[in-house]
C-alpha cells in the first residue's frame, strides 16, 4: 500500500480562488483593498523566503501587501514604534511581524504590542485565549491549515485518536486545543508528545491521525506509524545535499519514503502544510478587514 498524497498546493489554490471573490466584495465596500503589512527585521534567509511567498500570494488575490524591511540592529524601541504606527493606520488591516527576531528584541513584547484585531498570526495572548475557549477572532495559520487540509481531503477528526508530536506555541499547543473542541473537525482524543514523552514510538502508533511538528528532520519513522494512519508533516527543515545546486534540500519531520508505504495518506514537504499556512493567513487578513 502506498499512501494517498494530501496535496496542500492544490487545496490552497482552491482557497485562494474562493478568497478572491470575497476580496472583490470587501474592496468595493471598503473603497480600498484589504491591507496586510509584514515587518521583517534582519536578513534571515528562511524568513526572507517566507515573506516573499506571503507577499506574492497577497498580490495574486488582490490584498494590498506592504513589506517593511528593517536592519538587524534595529532596537526594540524602534520596532515598537513601527508596530504602533501600523496599529494606528486605518488602511492596515493585518500586521505580521516575521519571527524569529534578533536577540536584542523581546518577541513577547512585540507580539503583545500588536493590536489584537490586526494580529493575523493569532499570536497575541488575547487571541490565543479566545481561541482556547472556543470563541476565536482568528485561528493560528499553521494549525488552521492542518485542519482545513484534512477537512477538504475528506479526513474528519471527529472521534479519532490524534497524536501531535511537538508542543510549540505556534503549532503543537494551539492545534491540540483546536482538535479538542466540539465540532466535525474537532472532537478528537488528542495526545501531545514531546522530547520527554516515554516511548514516543508507542504513543505515535496509537494515532489514527499523526501530526509531526517537532522541527527535527525525519524524526518520525515508519516503525512509529500505525498501518493505515493519516500522517501530516508540518516540519520544514534544511538538510545538507551536495547534489543540490543550493547545497541543501527541504525535508519534513517524517521519513516520507518509508512512511508512505505504511500510512493511508500523507502530506509532502514541500507542497503540503506550507501552502495551507499562507492560505489561512490570507483568510485571516480578509477577516481582519471586516473588523475595522
Amino acid at each position: 500500500m502506498t499512501a494517498t498524497l494530501l496535496d496542500g498546493t492544490a487545496v490552497a489554490r482552491t482557497i485562494r480562488e474562493e478568497l478572491a471573490g470575497q476580496i472583490r466584495d470587501l474592496s468595493s465596500r471598503l473603497k480600498r483593498p484589504p491591507g496586510l503589512t509584514v515587518v521583517i527585521v534582519g536578513e534571515n534567509p528562511a524568513s526572507q523566503v517566507y515573506v516573499r511567498m506571503k507577499h506574492r500570494a497577497c498580490q495574486e488575490i488582490g490584498v494590498a501587501s506592504e513589506v517593511i524591511t528593517l536592519p538587524a540592529e534595529t532596537s526594540e524601541t524602534e520596532l515598537l514604534a513601527t508596530v504602533a504606527r501600523l496599529n494606528a493606520d486605518p488602511c492596515v488591516d493585518g500586521i505580521l511581524v516575521q519571527l524569529p527576531l534578533p536577540r536584542q528584541i523581546s518577541e513577547p513584547r512585540i507580539i503583545e504590542a500588536i493590536d489584537p484585531s490586526k494580529d493575523v498570526d493569532c499570536f497575541h495572548p488575547v487571541n490565543v485565549g479566545l481561541m482556547a475557549v472556543g470563541q476565536p477572532r482568528f485561528l493560528p495559520c499553521t494549525p488552521a491549515g492542518v485542519v482545513e487540509l484534512l477537512r477538504r481531503t475528506g479526513h474528519t477528526t471527529q472521534g479519532k485518536r490524534v497524536t501531535v508530536v511537538g508542543r510549540s506555541n505556534i503549532v503543537g499547543r494551539p492545534l491540540a486545543i483546536m482538535l479538542g473542541h466540539r465540532g466535525p473537525m474537532a472532537d478528537a482524543t488528542v495526545t501531545v508528545c514531546h522530547t520527554k514523552t516515554p516511548d514516543l514510538a508507542a504513543a505515535c502508533r496509537q494515532a489514527e491521525i499523526l501530526i509531526a511538528a517537532a522541527g527535527v528532520p525525519r524524526c518520525v519513522t515508519a516503525e512509529m506509524v500505525a498501518p493505515g494512519a493519516v500522517v501530516v508533516d508540518v516540519g520544514v527543515n534544511r538538510v545538507d545535499d551536495p547534489a543540490s545546486e543550493r547545497g541543501y534540500r527541504l525535508a519534513g519531520d517524517v521519513d516520507f519514503d518509508a512512511v508512505k508505504e505504511v500510512a493511508s495518506a500523507i502530506t509532502p514537504v514541500p507542497g503540503g502544510v506550507g501552502p495551507m499556512t499562507i492560505a489561512m493567513l490570507l483568510t485571516n487578513a480578509c477577516k481582519a478587514a471586516t473588523l475595522h
